[in-house]
């Protein structure tokens, strides 16, 4: 499995049977470059335009933007309903969290949220292998929230999303917060296989394509 960050929330993800994009931006939103992009499912944490832009994605054969369970393509994802806010989605509206398995790995996409998680929604997210978390805070949860939800689901890696900016915190306040300098690559190439028992949480940070 490849992952490589497009930028903001949306990833590429890679797997030998479909590819996946999550959280498509409009660049006129962000300020950030969304170059054209092809893939078979697409995934929408919630409707706003910076992360619900399809306009620049040709070949998707399936838009999943809300909770439900689905296979597509060998990829199980399931989508568990959550805030964009931490008042019940008053201020900002529903998000949804997305749970995706391919090749024996699982990777959890949180989307926008905004508060902490309850212990039956991290029971819900299982085994996580790969978390994809937004910290700039703001609009989300920031870097001392999501250090304490990477603390609680215990991932074996941990892909920092959704910061920097005008507004948002930068990457490096998250990483004051759990400690580590994180590792920068372009592409996460990842098999279940590379992954050692009893392995230690590990930050992943990747260069925006």
């Amino acid at each position: 499995m490849d992952i490589t960050y497009i930028g903001h929330s949306s990833f590429k993800i890679k797997t030998k049977s479909a590819t996946v994009i999550t959280d498509p931006f409009d660049p006129a939103s962000t300020g950030i470059k969304f170059p054209p992009q092809e893939a078979d499912i697409v995934t929408i944490s919630h409707d706003h335009a910076d992360h619900n832009y399809l306009e620049k994605i040709s070949g998707y054969k399936k838009v999943v933007a809300g909770p439900g369970e689905y296979e597509i393509m060998g990829i199980s994802i399931i989508g568990i309903s959550t805030f964009h806010d931490d008042k019940e989605g008053s201020e900002r509206g529903k998000n949804t969290i997305y749970v995706y398995e391919a090749e024996g790995l699982r990777i959890v996409h949180l989307g926008d949220l905004g508060h902490a998680l309850s212990e039956s929604q991290i029971e819900a997210l299982g085994e996580v292998d790969i978390l994809m978390i937004p910290v700039g805070g703001v609009y989300t949860i920031g870097p001392k929230e999501a250090s304490d939800l990477v603390s609680a689901v215990e991932p074996y890696f941990v892909i920092p999303m959704h910061f920097g900016g005008d507004k948002l915190q930068p990457l490096e306040a998250f990483l004051k917060e759990v400690g580590q300098e994180g590792e920068k690559m372009s592409k996460f190439s990842i098999k279940k296989m590379d992954i050692e028992e009893n392995q230690n949480t590990k930050v992943v940070v990747l260069e925006n394509k």
